[in-house]
């Protein structure tokens, strides 16, 4: 899963996005830096480029992902660590960030109040979550090429979890039971770039849990491609792009 994630998500996904994180995590110029859901780093090298004199320290709870992520940005230090209980000390960061990570926390207000531990007094949390599914021209497509490919019930990982957490009265409502003080939510459109239609496909169906929604199916093979043939159908050959929103949410533990 994390090489599938690298080769096919990241680049068109997850770079355009880590670009805008960093440049808004550089200002005013951390020193301590923690990263949640680091993933295979993408967000982890912004940081190391915006931040070079910063130190800065990646998890993630998947120790797949921390093994290819270390491997790929050596420059950070690199823990696995469960975003509801960090192995760090309190006040140990004056800037904590993650990147499409949080709407995976089974448990946002707990993982928050570790967040506010961990931060300085005025430190900031730096994130972002996607909006809605339609409004991410990738994903959509590839959604609605898994329920045309399988009409019986096709899984609603996206949906449900990468695009179900949209709400910024429930967002600021979790801050603020964890104590953090929610000062920011800036919606923001990029446009990402993938090699081929194919390339996303084969990602969102190797690279995430839909993964192993299908892989008990005996037809499995023949859904993958149909759900391959429907995206380059919808998105057209070659080099394709598409918009996809999410929003940046800021807050700070009170001095």
């Amino acid at each position: 899963m994390p090489d599938a994630y690298e080769r096919h998500l990241v680049p068109a996904l997850f770079r355009p996005f880590a670009a805008d994180l960093a440049a808004r995590a550089a200002p005013p110029h951390p020193r301590r830096v923690l990263e949640l859901a680091a993933g295979t780093g993408v967000l982890t090298s912004a940081l190391v480029a915006a931040l070079p004199t910063a130190t800065i320290v990646a998890t993630d709870l998947n120790e797949a992902m921390v093994a290819t992520g270390s491997a790929r940005e050596p420059r950070a230090r690199w823990r696995r660590a469960d975003a509801r209980e960090l192995p760090f000390g309190d006040g140990e960061f004056d800037l904590v960030v993650c990147q499409f990570g949080v709407m995976f926390f089974p448990d946002r207000p707990a993982a928050y109040a570790e967040v506010r531990r961990v931060l300085a007094p005025g430190g900031r949390f730096l994130f972002n979550s996607w909006g809605p599914l339609p409004a991410h021209g990738f994903g959509a497509a590839f959604q609605t090429a898994l329920e045309e490919s399988l009409p019986d019930g096709a899984p609603t990982f996206l949906r449900d979890v990468p695009h179900g957490y949209t709400d910024r009265r429930t967002v600021t409502a979790d801050l603020t039971s964890a104590g953090l003080t929610p000062d920011d939510a800036d919606e923001i459109t990029l446009t990402g770039t993938a090699e081929s239609a194919a390339s996303v496909a084969t990602g969102f169906l190797t690279g995430t849990p839909v993964h192993a929604a299908l892989e008990p199916r005996a037809d499995a093979p023949a859904v993958r491609a149909a759900v391959t043939r429907r995206m380059t159908d919808a998105l057209g050959t070659g080099p394709v792009t598409a918009r996809m929103t999410a929003t940046v949410y800021t807050a700070h533990r009170p001095a």
